[in-house]
């Protein structure tokens, strides 16, 4: 039993190394910024292999240089209570849970579906940042404890500036920077109503968005979607709501 007593302890080592990485990449993100995330490596190494002068796009834009017409269709669009809860909306996740067991049952376990998403900002943000694109539930774990350090250690303003500085927006394109000067030739801080309701609508199907070819599987209608942000805009809160002082 010796071998197994040592090899459980190997995995726990392991895995208390892997969150002290992540502590420490997060801290620095306090001050730093992003070079590049684990989602944006992997897709360059999809497109690129070795070479490195090929088409992946990204340019960093401060928060304050982003449009606000565009932080609010993103809300709509992905995480409409952002600035209110705690990183994971428990609701949201039993739908998904729900929907995703209905998808395996009726494939027998079979389904090659994405599975259906229950996500917040920060639990994209996490997954873009560290993790694989593996569906399991060891992922889904990880995914959640850095959520919670992510939660924990950045103000919601910071992720959210992470956030919109390395989603994914198109094959090749990353972050609203690229994002806005690829499809409208403009700075993020021009970016009117319809324009920035219509990179949001793109989110949930960006290489879709971006080149028909990737639309085989994607069920999403983006002018519909498009409407529907617009229409819920003004809805969304741009910061954490402030708690009133008792007198």
């Amino acid at each position: 039993m010796r071998w197994l007593q040592y090899f459980l302890k190997c995995v726990l080592g392991g895995f208390i190394a892997m969150q002290i990485y992540f502590v420490i990449q997060i801290g620095l993100w306090t001050i730093l910024d992003p070079s590049s995330t684990a989602f944006q490596r992997a897709e360059r190494w999809r497109l690129c292999g070795l070479n490195w002068s090929c088409p992946v796009y990204s340019s960093w834009v401060p928060y304050d240089k982003i449009s606000a017409n565009l932080k609010r269709a993103v809300l709509v669009s992905e995480d409409d209570i952002f600035f209110q809860h705690m990183g994971i909306r428990v609701e949201d996740m039993q739908k998904a849970w729900v929907k995703n067991a209905q998808l395996n049952q009726q494939s027998g376990g079979k389904s090659k579906t994405a599975l259906r998403g229950g996500s917040t900002i920060t639990q994209q943000l996490a997954k873009n940042l560290f993790l694989s694109s593996e569906q399991n539930y060891f992922r889904k774990v990880q995914e959640l404890i850095i959520t919670g350090l992510l939660e924990l250690m950045l103000p919601k303003q910071r992720l959210y500036e992470i956030y919109l500085n390395s989603v994914e927006w198109g094959e090749g394109i990353f972050g609203i920077g690229a994002a806005a000067q690829h499809y409208y030739g403009i700075s993020p801080a021009s970016l009117n109503r319809e324009q920035a309701a219509a990179l949001a609508s793109a989110l949930p199907a960006p290489k879709c968005f971006d080149k028909t070819q990737y639309c085989r599987k994607a069920r999403i209608h983006f002018p519909t979607r498009q409407d529907f942000i617009l229409e819920n805009m003004d809805k969304v809160a741009l910061a954490p709501l402030q708690k009133s002082k008792a007198r």
